[in-house]
């Protein structure tokens, strides 16, 4: 079971792009709707608009315990944002700029290779953030012009474009392979704190 964060921004795209490869997702509203659930997505949309929701919700702190214990997570364009230095769930190694490259009217879509899916990929970029720098432990996954768009940091995934506006799953499926290589996807039991993998 995928969880989707469902506060604000591109949830229902992220569950139908799910749904294109059979897999099962809840939307993640409260606390308790992060029970059993195997994987995080946290989708674009305003990142401050999603910040405010996250604490008037609670679910920053289960949030933040669950991924620190190995929730695989996967962060577009906003969500890139908000597990970056500096934002509210911060858990990557990543520092990033907003809106570097302009407003919605300077939205893109480009193709480009991902080695560890093994071709190309089609991106959308819509007032994405831009990588600065990773730590030592970020692999970077793919390059624009020279811009890191795709990163991976342990059980995170972060992409800066948009694949949940494409029919291409590309990503979702290499995402499902972190979820499938987790040594906690049997699922969370959660309450208002964190008691560990049920097995």
């Amino acid at each position: 079971m995928i969880g989707i964060l469902g506060l604000q921004g591109d949830v229902i795209e992220h569950i139908s792009g799910f749904s294109r490869i059979g897999v099962e997702t809840k939307v993640i509203k409260l606390p308790c709707d992060l029970k059993e659930i195997n994987g995080l997505v946290i989708p674009g949309g305003e990142s401050t608009t999603i910040t405010k929701l996250l604490v008037s919700s609670g679910l920053v702190r289960p949030i933040n315990d669950m991924i620190k214990k190995g929730l695989p997570t996967w962060g577009t364009c906003a969500g890139v944002i908000l597990l970056s230095k500096g934002g509210i769930l911060e858990n990557a190694d990543v520092k990033v700029r907003r809106n570097a490259y302009g407003s919605q009217l300077d939205s893109f879509i480009t193709r480009t290779r991902i080695h560890k899916i093994g071709r190309d990929v089609t991106m959308v970029f819509i007032r994405a953030p831009r990588i600065l720098e990773v730590g030592t432990d970020v692999k970077v996954l793919a390059k624009v012009n020279g811009d890191i768009v795709a990163a991976q940091s342990a059980n995170i995934l972060l992409t800066t474009f948009h694949p949940e506006l494409t029919e291409d799953t590309s990503i979702i499926k290499y995402f499902m392979k972190i979820v499938e290589n987790s040594d906690l996807r049997q699922g969370y039991g959660f309450g208002h704190h964190m008691p560990g993998r049920i097995t």
